[in-house]
C-alpha cells in the first residue's frame, strides 16, 4: 500500500478539489485521471480497499464520510483499517464525541475536516479547511409560470451562497468548502452544476461536487451525454485551478458592511445578498476584525446591529466618520432577529424588518461607483477582488440562467494600463478599455457560466 503521508503531502489542503464518489470500483477513478479532482469524499456503501490504493497510485486523496450516530467511532477505526488519508466530520456531532473523534484521527495521522451546520462552524479554529454541509442550490428561482421573481432590489432573484460566503472568507485565513447536494429526486442539467461550482468560486471558496443520483449513474455507466456533462464540469474546476492566485484575492469595495453570525451573515437572501445583487462591491467585516486601519479604503460602512458591539469596536466607526466615512446602522434599539435552529435564509418577515436600512443604503449607493458597475446583468452576480499586492484587480462574474448573457458593461473605479477576459475553454481576449466619468469602462461580448476580468494597474 502506498504509505499515508507521501499521499497527504502530495497536494495542500488549500489546493484540494473535492468531490462527492459514489463508486467502490477503481476503473471508476478513470474518470478523474487528467482532471482537476484530487480529493474524493467516499460514503461507507462504497468502502473499498481496493479502491483507495489505485486511487493513492492515481495521486488521489480519499476521505471517509462519518456522520454523528451511535456506531461513528467503530466507522472511523474501519475507516483506518480501509486506508483512507482522512475523514470528513459531517453534520453536527456533540462536542465531545467530535472532540474524542478528532484526536483519534489525528493519532492516527488523519486528516479532519469538519461540515458542521452553518451554525457549528468553528471559524476560529486553526483546522486548514473549514466549511459546512448546508447551502442553498444556486439559480435563478421562478414562480410557478415559470417567469423570474424580483428581488427587493428589482433584479431577478437568485438563490445563492455568496454573501454567507464572503462573510466566512473575511471570517477565517482557512479554505473554505460548502458540501450542500443538489435537490433531491431530479436530474440536474450541467449548467446548474457550473452555476454552483462558479457561485462558491467567485469568493475563493469550494464546493464539494456532488452529482444527483441519475446523473451520477449514467457517468458511471459511460453515457455519451453526462461523460460530456462531467467534461464540462470538471473543466470549469480546471479553469479555477489554473489561477490559484484567485483565491488569495481580497475585496476591492468602498463599502463596508460590518456583521457577524448574531446579525445575519450566517443567513443567505440578508443585507450582503441584496447588495451584491446590486452589483455594488461589498467588503464584509466581521465586528471582531474592528480595530484600527481594518476601515482603510471605505467611504460608506452599514452596521447592521450596532447592539452586538463592543466600546473598542464603536471607537473604530466612530474614526471612521470622523475622516470623512459615512456610516448607516440600524434603527435606535433595533436587534437583528434571532435566527432558529437550523435556519440558513431570511425568512420575508425578518426581511421586512430590513426595509429601512435597505432604502436607505439603495438611495445612498444608487449611481454611485464605490468600485465597480454593472449593466446588462440581471440573472448575473460578481466578485470584484484586487490581488494581494495591488497590481490587479479582479472582476469574477458568474451567470445563474441557462443561456449566455450577451453585450454586457462594466465600469471599475481607477484607470489601468491593460485588461483581459478569461473564459473557460477559450482563448484570452485582450479588451479595450475606455474612459468614463468613474474610472474605465470595458465591454463583454458573451458570458456563457463564468468569465473573469483583469485589469493591470
Amino acid at each position: 500500500m502506498i504509505p499515508l503521508l507521501a499521499v497527504l503531502l502530495t497536494v495542500a489542503p488549500a489546493d484540494l478539489v473535492p468531490v462527492r464518489w459514489s463508486s467502490a470500483d477503481p476503473a471508476s477513478l478513470e474518470l478523474v485521471r487528467g482532471t482537476a479532482v484530487n480529493c474524493l469524499l467516499v460514503e461507507e456503501k462504497d468502502w473499498s480497499g481496493a479502491f483507495i490504493e489505485q486511487a493513492a497510485k492515481s495521486g488521489v486523496q480519499t476521505l471517509a464520510l462519518l456522520r454523528p450516530s451511535t456506531g461513528v467511532v467503530e466507522a472511523a477505526g474501519r475507516a483506518k483499517k480501509a486506508g483512507f488519508t482522512g475523514a470528513v466530520l459531517e453534520g453536527d456531532f456533540e462536542a465531545p464525541v467530535r472532540e474524542s473523534l478528532r484526536r483519534t484521527l489525528e493519532q492516527w495521522k488523519m486528516q479532519v475536516i469538519e461540515l458542521p451546520s452553518r451554525t457549528g462552524i468553528r471559524f476560529e479554529s486553526d483546522d486548514p479547511i473549514v466549511g459546512t454541509s448546508q447551502g442553498l442550490w444556486p439559480g435563478v428561482q421562478a414562480d410557478a409560470e415559470g417567469k423570474h421573481k424580483a428581488a427587493p432590489s428589482g433584479a431577478a432573484w437568485i438563490d445563492t451562497n455568496t454573501g454567507f460566503l464572503r462573510y466566512a472568507r473575511a471570517a477565517t485565513q482557512s479554505t473554505v468548502w460548502l458540501g450542500n447536494l443538489p435537490p433531491a429526486g431530479a436530474m440536474i442539467p450541467a449548467e446548474r452544476y457550473l452555476q454552483a461550482i462558479g457561485d462558491a468560486a467567485m469568493t475563493g471558496a469550494r464546493w464539494v461536487v456532488s452529482l444527483d443520483a441519475e446523473s451520477n449513474g449514467k457517468l458511471l455507466a459511460g453515457d455519451k451525454r453526462a461523460l460530456a456533462d462531467w467534461k464540462r464540469i470538471t473543466g470549469l474546476l480546471h479553469y479555477f485551478e489554473e489561477h490559484k492566485e484567485w483565491r488569495g484575492a481580497q475585496p476591492f469595495a468602498q463599502l463596508a458592511l460590518v456583521e457577524d453570525a448574531h446579525s445575519g451573515a450566517l443567513l443567505s437572501g440578508g443585507v450582503l445578498d441584496m447588495i451584491a445583487v446590486k452589483h455594488t462591491p461589498v467588503r464584509p467585516v466581521p465586528p471582531s476584525h474592528l480595530k484600527p486601519g481594518v476601515m482603510e479604503g471605505a467611504k460608506l460602512a452599514v452596521n447592521v446591529d450596532p447592539s452586538s458591539l463592543n466600546d473598542g469596536q464603536k471607537d473604530v466607526l466612530k474614526a471612521f466618520t470622523r475622516t470623512g466615512g459615512t456610516l448607516l446602522t440600524g434603527p435606535p434599539g433595533w436587534k437583528f432577529p434571532e435566527p432558529r435552529p437550523g435556519q440558513i435564509v431570511l425568512e420575508k418577515g425578518d426581511l421586512g424588518k430590513l426595509d429601512e436600512i435597505w432604502r436607505e443604503l439603495n438611495s445612498l449607493t444608487g449611481r454611485k461607483n464605490l468600485g465597480a458597475r454593472l449593466f446588462n446583468v440581471s440573472t448575473m452576480l460578481s466578485n470584484l477582488q484586487e490581488s494581494a499586492d495591488r497590481s490587479k484587480v479582479i472582476l469574477q462574474l458568474v451567470n445563474y440562467s441557462d443561456y449566455p448573457v450577451e453585450n454586457l458593461t462594466v465600469h471599475v473605479l481607477g484607470r489601468y494600463k491593460s485588461a483581459y477576459l478569461y473564459r473557460p475553454g477559450g482563448p484570452t481576449v485582450t479588451l479595450e478599455g475606455y474612459e468614463v466619468e468613474d474610472g474605465t469602462g470595458l465591454d463583454v461580448d458573451q458570458v456563457g457560466s463564468v468569465a473573469t476580468l483583469v485589469l493591470t494597474r
